[in-house]
């Protein structure tokens, strides 16, 4: 072999070329069993829960019909049958996409899938939607102002 010439050989690894380290490896053990063990007392001893939004004074709340489709296309309907907004497939993925998880909540539990759903603002400006049937709720604020304004144009309409 020339001077020029290098010879790489492959090496055996040893504990030095880790990939990673094992205090990092009994580091994350650890505070999984440590999550594990705080949630399971918290089950176990029914601890409320305290990360949920405030519960105010209900202002107003409208029953709502909700229908959509995976195209993204949604139409809202009041109490009455009249249509409140058709939303055409480039306009209502939210929509679409809240009726596909109150459809799906109300499968799981074999509730009525045509019941309508409730739009409530609360004090201090909450707006949210809440299904009586299977007692799902989203705080509409979480998905941005853009989303949150969709539904706040139902709930004021005549």
């Amino acid at each position: 072999m020339s001077d020029t010439q290098t010879h790489i050989s492959p090496r055996i690894r040893s504990s030095d070329d880790e990939l990673v380290p094992r205090v990092l490896i009994r580091a994350v053990l650890a505070l999984l069993l440590a999550v594990m063990s705080l949630v399971t007392i918290a089950v176990l001893t029914d601890r409320p829960l305290e990360s949920t939004p405030p519960q105010g004074d209900i202002l107003t709340e409208r029953a709502i019909f909700v229908s959509g489709d995976a195209s993204g296309a949604a139409r809202v309907l009041d109490a009455n049958g009249s249509v409140l907004a058709d939303f055409p497939s480039d306009k209502g993925g939210f929509v679409a996409g809240i009726e596909r998880v109150i459809a799906r909540e109300r499968l799981k539990t074999g509730a009525d899938a045509a019941a309508p759903v409730l739009l409530r603002l609360r004090a201090g400006n909450r707006l949210s939607i809440y299904d009586p049937e299977t007692n799902w709720s989203a705080e509409l604020m979480g998905f941005g102002a853009d989303n949150l304004r969709t539904f706040a144009r139902l709930l004021d309409q005549p």
